[in-house]
């Protein structure tokens, strides 16, 4: 008896070691993209990350060998909680970009790529269904700097802000024609049970702890939706 008990310890102690999931993993690489980005100086405006009513990041997307540019990534997405997008950030709900002309912009490294909603009419497109950047949602190359002072018509114009990360250079960059859409089986498997994208970020969802680092950052960095001027 005591030897099977033993057994019994020794598997519940082994299967604890391998809770950790690639879906952790992979919003814990959300979590280090985002912080590295904002560590250097030349980043994200803070004007604009303020407005942002939803970030996404997209660690390591690699080109792949099938079609000219065909690409993927995998990383997560998370909004401002309350109905006008002011409070503080969710739990992410886990989503994939893919296609179009992301294999334009990587070469042969591995990119991270970050991504602002700036309105409502984005974080609804973006949340709703697969989406095409530039046709359903309008998006362009981010600004950087300490704000985004001349670049205001960009920021009026698009629903979506776009950056690349490479080589340890950032960058706002075009991707238009590639692909956003919630990767569904990845939150099941995270969230213990099938949610959409928008019962996730938009419903009372506990965050999950490999997700603490990165919402935790956003709530310190940039704790209040600016938008309305207040």
């Amino acid at each position: 008896m005591n030897r099977l008990m033993a057994g019994v310890v020794l598997c519940t102690f082994v299967v604890s070691l391998g809770a950790q999931t690639k879906e952790d993993d992979r919003l814990q690489a959300c979590a280090t993209v985002i912080k590295e980005i904002l560590g250097v100086p030349d980043n994200i405006p803070k004007d604009l990350l303020d407005r942002a009513e939803c970030v996404i990041v997209i660690p390591s997307v690699k080109k792949v060998a099938v079609g000219v540019g065909g690409s993927y990534g995998r990383g997560a997405i998370t909004c401002r909680t309350g109905d006008t997008f002011t409070g503080p950030w969710s739990a992410p709900a886990l989503f994939a970009l893919e296609g179009g002309s992301i294999g334009f912009q990587l070469g042969g490294q591995a990119t991270d790529f970050v991504l602002l909603v700036m309105n409502d009419r984005g974080a609804s497109s973006v949340l709703h269904s697969k989406v095409k950047l530039g046709a359903d949602a309008s998006a362009a190359a981010g600004p950087k700097g300490r704000t985004a002072g001349a670049s205001t018509d960009i920021i009026m114009n698009a629903e979506m802000l776009t950056y690349s990360r490479s080589r340890g250079l950032f960058a706002g960059v075009s991707l238009e024609g590639s692909t956003l859409r919630a990767d569904n089986d990845a939150n099941a498997i995270e969230y213990g049970k099938e949610m959409t994208a928008r019962e996730i970020v938009r419903g009372n969802v506990a965050v999950p702890s490999a997700a603490k680092p990165m919402v935790d950052l956003l709530n310190q960095r940039s704790p209040k939706n600016l938008s309305d001027g207040k």
